[in-house]
This record gives C-alpha cells, sequence and structure tokens, in this order.
C-alpha cells in the first residue's frame, strides 16, 4: 500500500558505520543518533564536560516515540517460515527498546551517569530538558545530555495515516486551508551545565508540564493543558507574559491542534507576542521535535533572528489570532531577551535566554 504523503528523510543515514564496540546498538535509529551526535563538535564538548565534572556526573535523557522499531519491522519479515522464530541478530534491547538510544549514547561516551528515555509521544524530546534540570537542582548530576532521536519507521506512518492526519502535501502549519501533518525524522543533542553561565551561553530558565488528561489523541478545544503547562513555565522562570519575545509552536497543521493552540497562546498571552511553527521546513519529528526545535530557539537567540510565519504558509488563518510574521527576520530585542519554546499539547513550555 502506498501512502499519499510527504515525509522527511535524512540524507546518508543509512550509510553510517556505528564503531564495532557498538555494534550491538546497529539500527536506523541509533545510526540517526550517531550521525548528530558527529555534527558541530558536540562529542569534543561533552569529553570536555567529562574532565571538568566526571563521568558519573553526567546523565543522560533523552525523548523517542518508537525508537528502533523499523528493525522490528524488518525483522519480522525475515521470519523462520517454519517456527516464526525472529533472525538471530534482532536484538530487541539494543534495537527496539526505547531506552536503547539512550544506553546507546551513554556508552559511546563511557558515561557512568543516571540514564533515562522519556516516550511521551511528540513531547518525549521536550520533556527531557525539565528531567534533567530537576536532577541538577537535587545535586544528582553536573551536566546532562538531553535531546530526542525518532527515525521514520511505518508503524509511525501507517497509524497517522488511520488517524487521517497525514497531508498530501508538506504541512502547512497555521494556513487557512492546512489539511495535516508530515512526518519527519531527526535527532537533536544539548548540552545542559549547571552553574553561571558565561558570556553569549543560552540558559534555560523554567519548565512547566501537565495534563488535562482530555483525550488519548486529540487535544482539549480550548488548550487548557497547554494553558497550565505555560503558566507553570513563566512562574518556573520567575518571568511575566509581557517578558516574552517569541513563541515556537507545535504547529502541526491539523485543523484542531492549531485551533486549540491559538486558544491557549490568546489565554495567556494575548496578542502581543510573535509566533511561528517550524514544522513546515523540518516536518513533525515527534519524539525529536522538542531538542530540534529547541536548538532552532537557541540559534534564532544567538543570532538575533525571528523565525518567519512558516514554511509552505501561503494563506494565514484568518479566524487565528496569534500574530505570525510574514517572514524570517533579524529580532529588534534586547541582548537578555526571552524566548520560549513551546511544545504545546505534551505540556512542556520552556523558556531560554542568551547570557550578556
Amino acid at each position: 500500500m502506498d501512502l499519499n504523503t510527504q515525509v522527511g528523510e535524512v540524507a546518508g543515514v543509512d550509510a553510517v558505520q556505528l564503531a564495532p564496540t557498538l555494534s550491538d546498538y546497529d539500527c536506523r535509529n541509533n545510526r540517526l543518533a550517531e550521525l548528530a551526535l558527529r555534527q558541530d563538535g558536540f562529542g569534543a564538548a561533552v569529553r570536555a564536560a567529562i574532565e571538568r565534572h566526571g563521568a558519573s556526573r553526567i546523565g543522560v535523557f533523552l525523548g523517542t516515540s518508537t525508537a528502533g522499531i523499523l528493525q522490528t519491522e524488518l525483522a519480522y519479515r525475515r521470519r523462520d517460515p517454519a517456527t516464526g522464530a525472529l533472525p538471530h541478530d534482532f536484538r530487541y534491547a539494543t534495537h527496539h527498546n526505547s531506552y536503547s538510544v539512550a544506553s546507546f549514547v551513554r556508552r559511546r561516551f563511557a558515561l557512568a551517569g543516571p540514564a533515562t528515555v522519556i516516550s511521551t509521544a511528540c513531547s518525549s524530546g521536550a520533556k527531557v530538558f525539565a528531567a534533567a534540570a530537576r536532577l541538577m537542582a537535587a545535586g544528582m548530576i553536573d551536566a546532562a545530555i538531553v535531546g530526542g532521536v525518532d527515525s521514520l519507521c511505518l508503524t509511525t506512518l501507517y497509524g497517522f495515516n488511520s488517524l487521517e492526519l497525514l497531508s498530501a502535501q508538506p504541512c502547512r502549519p497555521f494556513d487557512a486551508h492546512r489539511n495535516g501533518i508530515s512526518i519527519g525524522e531527526a535527532a537533536g543533542f544539548i548540552l545542559l551545565e549547571a552553574g553561571s553561565a558565561a558570556e553569549g551561553d543560552v540558559v534555560l530558565l523554567g519548565a512547566g508540564e501537565s495534563s488535562d488528561a482530555h483525550h488519548m489523541s486529540s487535544p482539549h478545544p480550548d488548550g487548557l493543558g497547554a494553558r497550565l503547562a505555560m503558566e507553570a513555565a513563566l512562574a518556573s522562570a520567575g518571568l511575566r507574559p509581557d517578558d516574552v519575545d517569541y513563541i515556537n509552536l507545535h504547529g502541526t497543521a491539523t485543523q484542531t491542534n492549531d485551533a486549540a493552540e491559538d486558544k491557549a497562546l490568546f489565554g495567556v498571552f494575548g496578542t502581543g507576542v510573535p509566533v511561528s511553527s517550524t514544522k513546515g521546513a523540518t516536518g513533525h519529528t515527534l519524539g525529536a521535535a522538542g531538542a530540534i526545535e529547541a536548538v532552532i530557539c537557541a540559534l534564532a537567540l544567538t543570532h538575533g533572528l525571528l523565525p518567519g510565519g512558516g514554511v509552505n504558509m501561503q494563506t494565514p488563518d484568518p479566524a487565528l489570532k496569534e500574530p505570525l510574521p510574514d517572514r524570517q527576520r533579524r529580532a529588534a530585542a534586547a541582548p537578555c531577551a526571552e524566548q520560549f519554546l513551546r511544545l504545546w499539547r505534551h505540556q512542556l513550555l520552556a523558556a531560554v535566554r542568551p547570557c550578556a
């Protein structure tokens, strides 16, 4: 069966080779994680943190929704025709199991601190920030690798197709004619450290989480849980709504999500804060979305950019109240302006700022 939809596939993942000592972890999800860990000097930054704090004082907190389930899908195609047994080279613990990606990262850097994976659908890669911050506040760790990894698999694609949520075109968040999501894959990692920030660092100021238990897959029509999370995050960060200069939307491009998100935002911030969704460029990367959009916000802060209203947007929905910048532009903000990464339905919001 062919699906009439657009997907965002990361190039070169199949060619990634893991170190021989990590061969048990070889699956698309962990190869995608490896590819991300090789970017922007991240490995060197982790090794420097180990020198400062020690391997036992660095935790790993990662989000994923389906982990290496693609490896399971492939293994089922190779079952023994007589017994139905899975092939001998399939390893549930290091392929399919949600914890596999955290175990992989922990072993790759020879870390000895606490490690966990959060699998709460699309909030996974955002909730890890709050989880790591809590352990830092408790004095259990001094630093943490946080992030999210989710790779393409048929389970995800057919699952969203069964919910009638896939768009045949690249998704158009907050567009008047939006008609569904585009699934992507991604991996993103951030190194958090406790202590005083240096000039130019991006700082995690606060986070808020909630759960309105409205429905398993549909948002509360008025965005109740999102509003509770935003209010908790503001309180955690010691901020007022008018301290915020930009909000990165969850913005999945479904009719119900974007409408409910708009109501929640209006209830907390009014219409005074520019907002935009970046999923038109990345697709919905599910368990990696929080990490990817945290990086986007950090880059926006560092370079003084205000992301535009949305890639692929053609006609802003007149029924929605929130202000969408019509294009990317330089932000006329103070050096320590606040920006919020907000992943609404997942009930987490994190505020960050660059220190001057």
